[in-house]
């Protein structure tokens, strides 16, 4: 082969710049993101108040559609596209993830803002006999004797009915009988709460029931199951076959299985799914108005009576529309939400103490 043609067969070196390897090419710090974040709010509240909009929610709107667009633009110009398109889907999750985080966090601000300046010792220790909703005084000890006896009622009903179900369903259900349960499972979820409230008032007056916290808590207990089934019944189900099978290789029988080892492996999640449920019914309101009454007065006795609970206090105190019962509803409310997260608290606790041990 000569020398000419073999320097035409040579391959011709590209013309063009030469494509930035993964070591050499440029990035952003990793605080671009808090930069283009604080760049977006900067640039939203000058718009909105240049276009006078005094709303914090156009401002918010307005800088996070900013932050969108400056982070893509500056990654597509500093890096490349592929990494643009990244750092976009991760900045639309922050987003999403403020907008959800932001109302919930200013609730719970402005229910201890304004809850703390009523809640104290008198307030937790007294009920409303006697009191006017002008006065000043009153606190919410009849209410909340209401609520732990309503919703212990329901809990204590709940539980056990909720997890029998959902290891019938995980454990032994096949064929119709099985599906059948899973869909009134699924419709019952969506229940109204004032559906149950009327099903158990059909009840009372069918057989001449006084009010008492009994009936509510039954009405709670409708509301309470279904969701009690559904996360048991998915804890239930990401417990290892192996574990199981492991079990049942031993000789072990299928219920000492179920008992020993798939329930307790499973145990915080379903500690967790009750909580949930507990959490949900602790804040209904529309049973307990047609089934208990409400009451200015102590009733201890669940059973019969009329009973108040801290849900309905808060509608009840609000309804006068007087400064004092306003505050009054707001300590009522921070006393609900700290009751609900002692409960999660608590639950916590006993899933991390009752969790199978990993270590050897």
């Amino acid at each position: 082969m000569s020398h000419a043609t073999a320097v035409q067969d040579r391959p011709t070196p590209p013309t063009g710049p030469a494509p930035r390897s993964g070591l050499s090419s440029r990035s952003l710090p990793r605080l671009a993101p808090v930069g283009f974040a604080v760049v977006s709010v900067a640039l939203a509240i000058g718009i909105s108040l240049a276009a006078g909009w005094h709303s914090k929610v156009q401002w918010g709107m307005i800088a996070a559609l900013l932050f969108l667009a400056i982070s893509y633009v500056a990654t597509t110009v500093v890096e490349n596209k592929r990494q643009a398109k990244d750092r976009l889907a991760t900045s639309i999750v922050w987003v999403c993830f403020l907008i959800a985080v932001v109302p919930l966090a200013s609730l719970l601000w402005t229910t201890v803002s304004r809850g703390a300046e009523r809640l104290d010792g008198y307030f937790l220790t007294h009920s409303m006999a006697g009191v006017l909703g002008s006065e000043a005084s009153g606190g919410v000890y009849h209410a909340l004797i209401g609520t732990l006896e309503q919703v212990g009622i329901a809990t204590v009903i709940s539980a056990p009915l909720g997890l029998l179900t959902a290891v019938y369903l995980v454990e032994y259900g096949k064929g119709s009988l099985a599906k059948a349960v899973t869909f009134f499972v699924d419709v019952m979820t969506g229940i109204p709460s004032i559906v149950a409230g009327l099903f158990i008032l059909s009840i009372m007056l069918i057989f001449e029931i006084q009010p008492s916290g009994l009936m509510g808590a039954l009405a709670l207990t409708i509301l309470m199951v279904p969701v009690v089934v559904r996360s048991t019944e998915e804890m239930l189900k990401l417990v290892p076959n192996e574990l199981r099978e492991a079990s049942l290789a031993l000789g072990i029988p299928k219920w000492r299985t179920i008992l020993k080892v798939v329930l307790p492996t499973a145990i915080g999640g379903i500690t967790t799914g009750v909580m949930l449920a507990i959490a949900r019914i602790a804040g209904e309101t529309a049973p307990i108005i047609l089934l208990v009454f409400g009451s200015q007065l102590i009733n201890a006795n669940p059973f019969e009576g009329a009973q108040s609970s801290l849900p309905f206090y808060i509608y009840e105190q609000y309804k006068i529309g007087e400064a004092a019962s306003y505050d009054r509803a707001w300590a009522a409310a921070l006393v609900l939400i700290a009751f609900v997260m002692i409960l999660n608290l608590v639950a916590r606790g006993i899933a991390r103490w009752k969790a199978p041990k990993t270590g050897r």
